[in-house]
């Protein structure tokens, strides 16, 4: 990768976190932890999709991408790669930005898993009633 072109972002989701390395002006290549999309996300074309949907609103360019996620699952993961390649792309101009702020991939998604609470068997669940 060239160091003239380098765009770096952070995504997050859940407690995922991806680190977007990427280059303008590359081959279109996307590198997951050393791995391709295909053998990180195995047989879950749903996911492998969702990282690609950011670079469907950028038409007409071509980005090399080196990521390095960590944290919470694939799902998770896979939000957390999307969020972050949106923001590097959207560094890129004020057009690119409002084509990622309309489909919303700019909002992190913030729903986390609810703490379990003291005396209780879950975050919400209460132990069973008797009145006697």
């Amino acid at each position: 990768m060239e160091n003239k072109n380098l765009i770096l972002a952070t995504g997050r989701r859940k407690t995922s976190i991806a680190q977007i390395r990427m280059s303008q002006g590359g081959e279109g290549k996307v590198t997951i932890n050393a791995k391709t999309p295909e053998a990180y996300f195995g047989n879950n074309p749903r996911l492998r999709h969702e990282i690609i949907r950011p670079f469907e609103l950028a038409k007409d360019q071509k980005f090399d991408v080196v990521i390095k996620v960590t944290g919470g699952g694939v799902s998770s993961q896979a939000g957390a790669i999307r969020h972050g390649i949106s923001r590097a792309i959207a560094s890129l101009g004020d057009s690119f930005r409002a084509s990622m702020k309309k489909a919303g991939f700019l909002t992190r998604d913030s729903r986390m898993v609810e703490r379990k609470k003291p005396g209780q068997p879950k975050a919400r669940k209460r132990f069973q009633f008797s009145k006697r």
